[in-house]
């Protein structure tokens, strides 16, 4: 009996590699469609972890649209929304395991955190703030503690786990870091509370700060709020000269972009807060880049 010959090996990329390059490319696109300061800023990240970010964007991004933005728009109930949280999790962790998801977005964070060590010790309290979010009720100073190291610090313990995977560092350096991106992340979501705050209250009723009635804001009160932002980028800004060079300059361009809205929700009367949101012109945040590029370079070669 004749036999059929062999076919020639192939030497095209497997499947899961083609599949996974799909994946990293969908979460490419999010980052620059939703968020045009964090899309310039990851410009500036090293090539090698650039795709690792924006992974983390990308399952980040996907989980606040369930909570936030279009899942309610395309009618879905508070129940509905808990359910496709929940299920969002169940699969990032199965995912997280395997090295697979049918979920292009939840595929390509995946493989990022088993290739950089991130596990459900973050993406668990992540989740869990999400959660909070469908159940809006005003926040005790122990909640929005919480629910800021959820939403926010574990983001920026996520990237600093990308920015050090295969670079290891001595203890008491990746303790600072880890401090650092940790405060960076708590400044950038109390400032987004603050530019975001006609939409939180106004159409979703939500009320992140303790003792401050929204409606009612006053000048004093927006104030001291911006301080304990302020002293957030303060803190945050310290560690960013011990940052690797894969990350600094976009790290530091993040810290600026955020620093400028901070000063510019500052000069804002408090009362116009509930009824714009305030931005950074784009010439603005292209100078700002262009400065974070200047001066993470010299902190390079000073180190």
């Amino acid at each position: 009996m004749t036999r059929a010959p062999e076919a020639p090996a192939s030497t095209a990329p497997t499947d899961l590699a083609t599949y996974t390059d799909a994946a990293h490319a969908g979460a490419a696109t999010i980052i620059h469609a939703y968020s045009t300061s964090f899309g310039m800023a990851t410009r500036l990240l090293a090539p090698q972890v650039r795709p690792r970010v924006e992974d983390v964007y990308a399952l980040v991004r996907i989980a606040d649209e369930i909570v936030d933005g279009a899942a309610a728009e395309a009618g879905l109930d508070l129940d509905d929304q808990r359910a496709l949280l929940d299920a969002l999790e169940q699969d990032t962790e199965r995912a997280m395991r395997t090295g697979y998801s049918a979920n292009l977005v939840v595929h390509s964070f995946a493989v990022t955190a088993r290739a950089t060590g991130i596990g459900v010790d973050l993406t668990r309290p992540f989740f869990s703030s999400m959660r909070r979010d469908l159940s809006p009720v005003d926040f005790t100073a122990e909640e929005l503690r919480e629910y800021i190291y959820g939403s926010a610090e574990v983001v920026g313990l996520m990237c600093l786990k990308v920015f050090l995977a295969d670079r290891p560092v001595p203890e008491a350096s990746r303790l600072r870091l880890e401090a650092g991106a940790r405060r960076l992340g708590a400044a950038f979501q109390k400032i987004n509370f603050l530019r975001d705050l006609a939409v939180d209250w106004s159409e979703l009723g939500r009320s992140y700060f303790p003792g401050i009635d929204p409606a009612r804001l006053t000048e004093r009160q927006k104030l001291a709020l911006v301080v304990d932002i302020d002293c957030d980028l303060g803190a945050a800004a310290d560690a960013i000269p011990e940052l690797p060079d894969n990350c600094r300059r976009a790290i530091a361009a993040a810290h600026g972009l955020f620093g400028e809205l901070s000063d510019r929700i500052r000069a804002t009367p408090a009362s116009e807060l509930l009824t714009r949101r305030i931005s950074v012109p784009t010439r603005v945040k292209l100078a700002i880049l262009a400065k974070a590029t200047v001066s993470s370079a010299r902190a390079g070669a000073s180190s």
